[in-house]
């Protein structure tokens, strides 16, 4: 891509100014050291953790410095956003901070908890739009009927300028960054960050990451304008959005590297791992650039120090569960068995006996006996196992079937 000077909507002073009002109002998040990550990837490889920001993500940077800076030209009845669900709890946040009412206009999808979040935050919460860009032609409209100023999520020179205080900061804790790794939505983040690094930096590069689901930042570079694509359903629901602004693309074009799509397991998996190597929980959006890492989707040069950002951690619980088991599953630590025992009075403490001395321990145990297809003497046992990986289960599945349990595949397998 053409490095040619940043859009002049946003600045690098811009972007220092946002630090000097959002001191002592946001976190200054931590940037951690992965001795794991850089050891799987060769490269040296840090987490900037906006997980631990208020609101659970970096939304409320952009959102805060809009708002804190203009707070004399706020409508009379305060203002109005629309999101689905980080940039919500991060305008609830900000307006909180000035001493403003917010209203918020999300998507009939969204989630519960989001939901919940942002009303716990002090906001009006408005369903309305099966999009964030739905959300958003709602939102403009309650907003000139009803005397509220407009918030938008990423398309906005001063929500920009609050969003590049994060490069600046990784900076400040990493002179020597090589590489930054940016989830992308509408191009917010990635816009004030690019700006942060480049103007200092400019040999260290910007990736930006995206769900294949919702391709909308790389379909646009690819085109040379932004695009509208289809957004199908994906765990990182906070950057599914079907195009980029007006104001990032042209920063995005300028500024950033490279832009690369990640799978939706690849995301499963990195979340995962960030829970179990690092203790970091994270959403499916905050995961991206460590699934771009995993699957190899990076350029890596030997030793050079990357810097993932690690968006938020606002993720549903209901849906975490889920995400956690389909991972489980995927890497061989979690299976599901039926096993045919004869209807004797030791078979079944038989079978459990032969899965204890093999180490795998039962999350759920089921038993059938009017299937069709079963003889009248025996009975179907299901079981839900945790294992430790794949070659244990190889053995496992052996010593089942020496003990006279033949395992059988599910259905669906």
């Amino acid at each position: 891509m053409n490095h040619a000077e940043s859009s002049p909507m946003v600045t690098l002073a811009e972007i220092q100014a946002a630090s000097l009002l959002l001191k002592g109002k946001v976190i200054r998040t931590p940037l951690v050291y992965s001795p794991t990550f850089s050891e799987m990837s060769g490269a040296e490889v840090f987490l900037k953790l906006e997980t631990m920001q208020k609101a659970g993500s970096f939304k409320v940077r952009g959102a805060a410095n809009r708002i804190l800076s203009s707070v004399s030209e706020i409508g009379r009845e305060g203002v109005i956003a629309a999101s689905a669900g980080n940039h919500a709890q991060g305008v609830a946040v900000a307006a909180s901070m000035a001493g403003v009412p917010a209203t918020i206009v999300m998507p009939t999808w969204v989630s519960l908890a989001k939901q919940e979040a942002t009303l716990g935050y002090g906001a009006t919460v408005v369903l309305k739009g099966n999009s964030l860009e739905e959300s958003i032609r709602e939102a403009c409209i309650l907003a000139k009927s009803g005397s509220m100023t407009f918030i938008h999520p990423y398309d906005d020179p001063r929500v920009i300028a609050g969003q590049g205080t994060i490069g600046l900061e990784i900076l400040e804790d990493l002179p020597e960054t090589d590489q930054v790794v940016v989830p992308v939505g509408g191009g917010g983040l990635i816009s004030g960050i690019a700006t942060a690094i480049k103007s200092q930096r400019p040999g260290a590069r910007v990736v930006g990451v995206q769900a294949h689901a919702c391709p909308s930042a790389a379909s646009a570079l690819d085109a040379g304008f932004p695009t509208i694509v289809e957004a199908l359903p994906t765990i990182a629901d906070g950057i599914r959005v079907k195009r980029v602004g007006d104001i990032t693309f042209p920063i995005m074009r300028d500024l950033v590297d490279k832009m690369v799509l990640v799978e939706e397991q690849a995301i499963v998996d990195a979340v995962l791992q960030l829970l179990e190597r690092k203790k970091v929980l994270s959403e499916g959006a905050g995961a991206a650039p460590l699934a771009a890492l995993l699957s190899g989707r990076l350029p890596l040069h030997g030793g050079e120090h990357v810097v993932l950002v690690i968006s938020g951690g606002n993720v549903d619980t209901f849906l975490l569960e889920r995400i956690l088991k389909k991972g489980l599953y995927a890497s061989g630590r979690m299976v599901q068995l039926r096993v045919p025992v004869e209807e004797e009075i030791h078979s079944l403490s038989l079978l459990l006996e032969t899965l204890a001395r093999e180490g795998a321990s039962i999350s759920r145990i089921g038993q059938e006996r009017s299937a069709p297809d079963l003889p009248v003497h025996q009975m179907r046992v299901t079981l839900e196992l945790e294992v430790r990986g794949r070659s244990h289960l190889k053995g496992l599945i052996a010593a089942l079937n020496a003990a006279g349990f033949p395992v059988q595949p599910f259905p669906e397998d």
